[in-house]
């Protein structure tokens, strides 16, 4: 297997890398689930997670993540780097880089900031946690590694995916890894949430909730990102928007008994996604949360050389 060097996104691994690191979280689940929560793989590493967006789970589960292999780890916040003081990416990047941490974890609104700065730090490892409306890879590697628990593959299955797709870097990523590991994407908006010319991704496109479902083997909700919205007009109001494109234990029903419920969070009760739903034994939201710990040990390990070998077991 091509080894990895950065983490930029789903486009730039092939099937056997994507294989590779879910299977790598698969391997770290029993790590977090024991009392004693805690492997060598990373002692001596570090890591430093650079979040210029508000983040809980992404952020918070790449210091779990660190942390559990062993690895220093350091948070910083937008709010408290010097790039409130006027300095630049560039120069708040090269400066981390000067303190020789192994890997860089980066969120930031910018689309393509990863690849920005990895052409300018040579010896530290980019891993992209969100760039704008670009990808989330580690989302959908955590996604991944969720429907392996529940079907072991998704090749051959309907993923239905229903929300903002025009801002979503999930949505992108998962569109992109549907075409390599050969599972089905559905996409549900209303046009105003589409991005242009989206069917060049494979998937198919709806505009009705209620067509799509039949068939569907899991249903992915996305929140409207009303923080990247620069049209106030791009549905007429959050009831209508719940009635058109939320999902409930009604319309749920349309997908058959076994279709699982998916969302990446945060959740927006009450507009995407009702309570029961959410709250149902359908979801799988939570062992998403768990599983993102999970895949992203196994991304830093697989950057910084471990093989996800444990010699702390109880």
């Amino acid at each position: 297997m091509k080894s990895l060097k950065h983490l930029f996104g789903i486009a730039d691994l092939d099937r056997e890398q994507i294989e590779y690191l879910v299977n790598l979280g698969d391997s770290f689940i029993d790590i977090n689930r024991r009392s004693l929560k805690k492997a060598p793989t990373l002692r001596g590493k570090t890591v430093i997670n650079l979040f210029f967006e508000n983040s809980t789970r992404t952020r918070t589960s790449f210091e779990i993540a660190g942390k559990r292999l062993s690895a220093d780890v350091i948070n910083i916040s937008a709010s408290t780097s010097a790039t409130k003081k006027g300095e630049s990416l560039l120069d708040t990047g090269q400066t981390l880089a000067a303190m020789q941490p192994h890997v860089l974890v980066i969120r930031h609104s910018i689309s393509g900031t990863c690849e920005f700065l990895a052409e300018h730090l040579e010896n530290t490892a980019i891993v992209n946690a969100g760039d704008g409306a670009h990808e989330h890879p580690t989302q959908i590697l955590t996604d991944l590694l969720t429907l392996k628990q529940a079907w072991g593959t998704p090749e051959g299955k309907t993923i239905t995916m229903v929300g903002d797709i025009a801002h979503s870097r999930v949505a992108r990523s998962h569109l992109l890894a549907a075409k390599k590991l050969g599972y089905k994407m559905r996409i549900v908006a209303p046009r105003t949430l589409l991005p242009a010319e989206v069917e060049r991704y494979g998937c198919e496109v709806y505009h009705d909730f209620d067509e799509a479902l039949p068939g569907s083997d899991a249903v992915y909700m996305l929140r409207v990102q009303s923080e990247r919205l620069t049209d106030s007009c791009a549905f007429p109001s959050i009831r209508e928007y719940h009635e058109a494109y939320g999902l409930n234990s009604q319309r749920l029903k349309k997908a058959g008994d076994d279709c699982l419920v998916l969302h990446p969070g945060p959740m927006n009760r009450g507009v995407e996604i009702a309570t029961d739903v959410a709250d149902s034994v359908k979801s799988h939201i939570l062992a998403q949360v768990e599983h993102g710990v999970a895949i992203r040990m196994a991304v830093l390990a697989a950057l910084c050389g471990g093989d996800g070998g444990d010699d702390g077991k109880e």
